[in-house]
C-alpha cells in the first residue's frame, strides 16, 4: 500500500513549484526506495510470470483433444519436489543467520543451498532418462512435449539463480564486503528460490492433475 502511495505521490508532483524544484534537487535520482538488485528480480519474475502462464494456457487449452495421452507419474518427481521445498525452508532460515551475523550457520546454509539445487536438477535428468528409456520421447506425444518443455524452463531458470548463488555465495566467503549490501543479496536470492519452488508447485499440480 505504501509503494502504492509513492507511485501517485510521483504522479502528483509539481516539478514547476519552487518547493518541489529545491526537493528534487538534494534526492539522489531514486525515485523509488528500490534497490537495483530488487529492480531486476521483479522485472525477471514478471517476465517469467508471463512466460509460463502462456504455456499454461496452451497446456490447458491442447489437453482438452483426443490426442492427448497422460504421462506417468515417476516418484521421484516428488522427492525432487520435497528437494525444492526444502532448500526454501533453507533459504529463509540462511537469510535470518545473515541478518543475525551468525557466520558460521550462513556458510553452511549457502553451501547447503547450493547442494540442494545440483541435487534437484541432477534429479529432473534422471527422471528424464527413466521416461526415455520407456519410449516416453517428446516426439511421441504432446503431453510428453509440455512435460519436457515445463522441466527445461525451470531448469533453466533454476540455473540462473545457482549463478547470482555462486555470486553472492562468493561475494560472503571473502569477509571484506559491506554486510548490509551482502544480506540484501542473499534476500534477493531467497526471493527468488521461493518464487522457483511456487512457480513448480504450480508446474507440477498441473501435470498431476492432468
Amino acid at each position: 500500500m505504501s509503494k502504492a502511495k509513492n507511485i501517485f505521490g510521483l504522479l502528483a508532483e509539481k516539478p514547476w513549484e519552487k518547493g518541489q524544484i529545491e526537493s528534487d534537487n538534494k534526492h539522489e535520482g531514486q525515485t523509488l526506495s528500490l534497490s537495483k538488485y530488487k529492480v531486476g528480480l521483479r522485472t525477471i519474475m514478471a517476465v517469467s510470470i508471463v512466460l509460463f502462464s502462456l504455456f499454461i494456457v496452451a497446456y490447458s487449452d491442447r489437453m482438452l483433444v483426443s490426442d492427448w495421452k497422460n504421462m506417468p507419474e515417476p516418484w521421484l518427481l516428488w522427492l525432487n519436489t520435497g528437494i525444492l521445498i526444502l532448500s526454501s525452508i533453507v533459504f529463509y532460515l540462511t537469510e535470518n543467520y545473515s541478518k543475525k551475523d551468525l557466520y558460521e550457520r550462513t556458510k553452511n546454509g549457502l553451501y547447503f543451498i547450493g547442494f540442494l539445487a545440483y541435487a534437484f536438477l541432477i534429479g529432473q535428468l534422471i527422471v528424464w532418462y527413466q521416461l526415455m528409456s520407456t519410449g516416453y520421447y517428446a516426439t511421441t506425444n504432446v503431453a510428453n512435449a509440455f512435460f519436457y518443455l515445463f522441466t527445461t524452463l525451470h531448469g533453466l531458470h533454476l540455473i540462473g539463480g545457482i549463478y547470482f548463488w555462486g555470486k553472492t555465495t562468493a561475494k560472503f566467503l571473502k569477509k571484506n564486503n559491506d554486510k548490509k549490501d551482502i544480506n540484501h543479496q542473499i534476500e534477493i536470492c531467497g526471493t527468488y528460490w521461493h518464487f522457483l519452488l511456487a512457480v513448480w508447485i504450480v508446474l507440477f499440480g498441473l501435470m498431476l492433475s492432468s
